[in-house]
């Protein structure tokens, strides 16, 4: 299948390794060019000049986006530096954890005002140029109630309904917006990896809740997300899709 993506241009927004790096690889295979940042510089560096292999446009910053001015400055020079922007993908993450408030405060900047400030940068320039595609990045955690109260899973969770109210307003404008919520995916180094050399009797029992035996793989994640974002998947907008082999027990009507 041509996914029409050659061209395009794509701002990814934690890229730097897992889910997000698989995404940009997955789209620079495609053709498209690509901004990227995570907050290590050393890491964006890396991560541009292994990307750049595919032959297409690719540049990058560090970046932190809890500081607000910082992050609206980079994505301002984003999309100066590609030119435009026709494919918006916010990947990054809190991370779990209970308790503290610092938690809430954390995951309030990451996971929801992220994707917040994300969208409202690239907005004005997608609908002047006639389109665009955004993909927001959920949890399976926002769908079922997992791991105990968490500010991650609670503060991910309002993105499905702004996914929504974004894709029936924009909609007109030919911009596009979907959400994916990945399941658990394991790669070196990621939270999986972590909980499986610290936490074994935990990494097991969800390990055993899997109906294919196994953790998903970014990669896995990379492609259903990159196909929503693409030219092909053109009447998907609205979408909420749940990538998790079967993990969570919901069902659909």
């Amino acid at each position: 299948m041509d996914l029409g993506l050659s061209g395009k241009k794509a701002i990814i927004v934690g890229a730097a390794r897992g889910i997000g790096m698989a995404v940009a690889e997955t789209l620079a295979r495609e053709g498209c060019d690509l901004a990227i940042c995570a907050r290590g510089e050393d890491s964006v560096k890396d991560a541009v000049a292994d990307l750049k292999r595919y032959g297409t446009n690719v540049v990058g910053k560090a970046v932190n986006v809890k500081k607000a001015d910082e992050y609206k400055e980079w994505l301002a020079w984003a999309i100066e530096a590609l030119g435009g922007v026709d494919i918006l993908i916010p990947l990054t993450s809190s991370g779990g954890g209970m308790g503290s408030e610092k938690y809430w405060y954390n995951a309030f900047e990451v996971d929801v005002m992220g994707p917040v400030r994300a969208v409202e940068a690239v907005i004005p320039t997608m609908e002047e140029k006639g389109g665009g595609s955004i993909v927001l990045i959920a949890t399976t955690s926002v769908v079922e109630a997992m791991g105990g109260p968490q500010a991650y899973n609670a503060m991910k969770a309002p993105l499905v309904t702004w996914g929504k109210q974004l894709a029936l307003f924009h909609g007109k404008n030919g911009v596009r917006v979907n959400v994916v919520s990945p399941g658990p995916v394991e790669f070196e180094g990621g939270n999986w990896d972590m909980i499986k050399g610290t936490m074994e009797k935990f990494y097991n029992a969800q390990l055993r809740q899997q109906p294919t035996g196994r953790l998903g793989t970014p990669e896995e994640i990379a492609r259903a997300i990159v196909f929503l974002a693409s030219p092909a998947a053109s009447w998907v907008n609205g979408s909420h899709l749940v990538v998790d082999g079967g993990f969570t027990n919901r069902t659909h009507f």
